[in-house]
């Protein structure tokens, strides 16, 4: 097989993408069912954390022991990496006793140059300009609900962070539209997003307006990890950007609420709209565990029919 990386979203064609949900959707029900499924028996995992985590930690770990291979924790500060060894060195070295990495690091440059001496597949498990895994749990929930995205609106109410920029890149990929909202001073930079056009892409000044007859509505943390210095400040800035009740009224009835999680009640949405009948965030965070073991089976078995 061909040496495949998951970095972002668009480094998977529109074909791939709707193989990789299906897989999901056949793995998942096995899971569901208690049905035994071992195709990566024997292989094993290197997950590399700079970053904290919980459900990218929980979902790799968990995603690879019930696929019947084994999963290796390891966290900058306890490696080398930690003590200035040249990420090239570490991607050389570590490649060598696994088959297959997942990075959760700051910038995306890091993982890059991982993966560009890594001599197996590398995963994108979060940098500070792509979340590509949350997307795919959040698309394949979003099938699950509603059937093919293709055609329907996202609104983006918020920072134009990680997953924002990813939202963006899913969008041209799988044909549907993203409608941003976010405060002055905060808008969604192309180029940092890796878009190609606009034609899947409109900006908002108002978030009314942006979730305005839109399928889902989606949002996150006003201050990500490696923001808290601006913490009070954005507070402050984004007041009005709180996802609401008025908010999802203003979007399709049957709308769905997403959130990757840890949200804030109060702050980037209502405790009414997260805990409320519109959001899916629970089956949402269930599924990067789905999407994730389809994506690692994906990576090193190739396409498979079972």
């Amino acid at each position: 097989m061909m040496l495949r990386h998951f970095l972002q979203f668009k480094d998977l064609s529109r074909a791939e993408l709707l193989y990789l949900f299906e897989r999901t959707r056949v793995i998942k029900t096995r899971f569901k069912r208690y049905q035994p499924y071992h195709p990566l028996t024997d292989r094993t995992l290197a997950m590399i954390f700079e970053k904290s985590s919980t459900r990218t930690r929980l979902s790799f770990e968990a995603g690879m022991h019930q696929l019947g291979g084994s999963a290796i924790y390891l966290n900058t500060r306890d490696t080398q990496l930690g003590r200035g060894e040249p990420v090239e060195d570490a991607g050389e070295v570590i490649s060598r006793m696994v088959d297959i990495v997942m990075i959760r690091t700051f910038e995306q440059d890091i993982i890059e140059r991982f993966a560009a001496h890594s001599r197996v597949p590398v995963i994108n498990g979060l940098t500070n300009e792509y979340h590509p895994c949350q997307i795919l749990a959040d698309i394949f929930t979003f099938i699950e609900h509603h059937g093919s995205i293709q055609g329907k609106s996202v609104s983006w109410i918020g920072d134009s962070n990680n997953m924002c920029n990813t939202w963006l890149q899913a969008a041209e990929v799988l044909d549907f539209n993203v409608h941003v909202s976010t405060p002055p001073g905060y808008e969604v930079e192309p180029e940092r997003a890796g878009l190609y056009g606009t034609d899947h892409f409109e900006s908002f000044v108002d978030p009314m307006d942006a979730c305005r007859g839109a399928d889902l509505v989606t949002t996150d943390v006003w201050t990500s990890m490696g923001w808290e210095a601006e913490n009070e400040e954005r507070m402050k800035d984004f007041a009005d950007w709180q996802v609401d009740a008025e908010m999802m009224g203003v979007a399709k009835s049957d709308a769905v609420f997403m959130h990757c999680l840890p949200a804030h009640r109060g702050e980037e949405v209502t405790a009414e709209v997260i805990d409320g009948p519109q959001s899916v965030v629970w089956d949402e965070a269930e599924n990067r565990l789905h999407v994730q073991k389809a994506l690692m089976e994906f990576l090193l078995l190739g396409k498979v029919e079972s």
